[in-house]
């Protein structure tokens, strides 16, 4: 179980290029990658969001590339002739006409404007390539193990949250029977009170207890929030991305939940209702972040 969000990150030369890549991802409904590298190598783009597809399957990713080719061929230096020839032919007649010192250098020339003009050689597309992916690996290894370290601090936290809803839902089974003893008692003393010297048919106390028993009865909801939960433990342990099918689960869990509320009409189930819905809510936001 891995969270989206992670970071990984990696740096290395080959062939005289510094090649740097981040990663960075969050929270997604889908897999989105975005690429950010130098324009002039734009032919990146498709083989690094290829690559980062084959690591992960849901998640927004930012891809940061830096290249650094000075030390490499990437770069050519040339000399601009006519600017320099401008210049000589400017300083000579500033020399001659003002009868100025000779202390015309190349070191002195080499810092005039656009004497040099820089050339981007076009790089090496497949070496390249091959090259940033090579680091793209490194860093999304680092990434990855970040996203499963991030992912086992939330599953921990899930399981111990579901094994809280079971004994939530234990109180609830042993409350509901109670409910309907406490309302039969109750029914039982307003009709006493009501019919005073008149005899009460027991009968009818027992068919009235059972319509209110049949109305609140909550062991069919009980029965299949234990059966999510169980899915929930077995949906962590698998190792593939289980993000969508986790919350389509725990829409289930509260869906039951809900029932059981609008079913429980007594104070004590109420509250513990609250409690099951507050931890079911707690797991549902885990989740938004994994995989």
């Amino acid at each position: 179980m891995r969270s989206m969000t992670g970071y990984g990150r990696a740096r290395q030369t080959l062939h005289e290029r510094d090649i740097t890549v981040e990663l960075r991802s969050v929270n997604h409904r889908y897999l989105d990658v975005n690429v950010k590298a130098p324009r002039i190598y734009g032919f990146l783009d498709e083989a690094a969001k290829n690559a980062v597809g084959a690591l992960i399957a849901r998640g927004k990713v930012d891809v940061f590339i830096s290249i650094d080719a000075g030390a490499s061929g990437d770069v050519r230096i040339s000399l601009n002739h006519r600017v320099l020839e401008g210049y000589l032919s400017a300083l000579h007649e500033m020399r001659d006409k003002y009868n100025l010192t000779d202390d015309i250098s190349v070191m002195r020339l080499s810092r005039l404007p656009d004497v040099f003009s820089s050339e981007k050689q076009e790089a090496d597309a497949e070496e390249l390539t091959a090259d940033v992916l090579e680091v793209l690996q490194a860093a999304g290894a680092d990434f990855c193990t970040m996203r499963a370290r991030e992912g086992a601090r939330m599953k921990e936290d899930i399981l111990s949250r579901a094994q809280t809803i079971l004994g939530l839902v234990a109180q609830v089974e042993e409350r509901s029977p109670k409910a309907v003893a406490e309302y039969r008692a109750k029914l039982t003393a307003r009709m006493n009170e009501v019919l005073a010297d008149t005899t009460i048919d027991p009968q009818r106390i027992l068919a009235e207890a059972a319509i209110y028993a049949d109305r609140t009865a909550v062991d069919e909801e009980t029965v299949r929030l234990r059966s999510h939960i169980h899915q929930l433990e077995v949906m962590t342990a698998e190792e593939k991305p289980i993000g969508r099918k986790l919350d389509f689960l725990v829409q289930e869990m509260n869906r039951e939940a809900n029932t059981i509320g609008s079913k429980a009409n007594d104070i004590e189930l109420a509250k513990v209702v609250v409690d099951i819905k507050a931890e079911i809510e707690k797991i549902r936001e885990q989740i938004q972040n994994i995989e």
